[in-house]
């Protein structure tokens, strides 16, 4: 091979190198970062102070009617600015009922399919998302505690109340 085509060919690898290491634009590499990576992104300086300011407050209600008992989850964005809830999947939210030694008797989700994708919510300042599930066939008589939870990964809420069947 000639010395000429050498240069040649170590000019050219140099180049591809020089473009595949070099600047990006800002959305070009958001969009290859968000490909790439899948650890969540670690909130730094104002952001996450300003994450922290972020409040999500929570409320669940447990009543016990003739028909089953009614479980209602409603959490909401306590801040003036918009919040983004993620969920890793389908699966949103779930209701579990423990008798009074800690065993499960009955799960919302338990006999549910869910996608498999990311989704995302959006809540304004001040706004709510509720959710209401019923457990149609209750155990017998005794004190039961449940247990609601929102499958957010970046503001995850759990609550617990104790309620009775008569």
């Amino acid at each position: 091979m000639p010395p000429a085509s050498r240069i040649t060919i170590a000019l050219l690898c140099v180049g591809a190198l020089a473009f595949a290491c070099g600047p990006r634009s800002h959305s070009e590499a958001a969009s290859t970062a968000s490909l790439t990576t899948a650890s969540p992104v670690v909130l730094q300086g104002a952001a996450r102070a300003a994450h922290a300011k972020t409040r999500l407050a929570s409320n669940f209600d447990v009543k016990v009617e003739q028909e089953g008992v009614r479980f209602a989850l409603r959490v909401t964005n306590d801040g003036r600015k918009h919040i983004e809830l993620t969920f890793p999947n389908g699966q949103t939210h779930d209701f579990v009922v423990v008798d009074s030694a800690g065993h499960e008797i009955w799960r919302w989700g338990a006999s549910r399919l869910f996608t498999q994708n990311v989704q995302n919510k959006l809540l304004g300042g001040g706004e709510s998302l509720s959710v209401v599930e019923r457990w149609s066939r209750p155990a017998g008589r005794g004190k039961y505690t449940a247990i609601a939870t929102l499958h957010s990964t970046n503001f995850p809420v759990e609550e617990r109340v104790d309620f009775v069947l008569p």
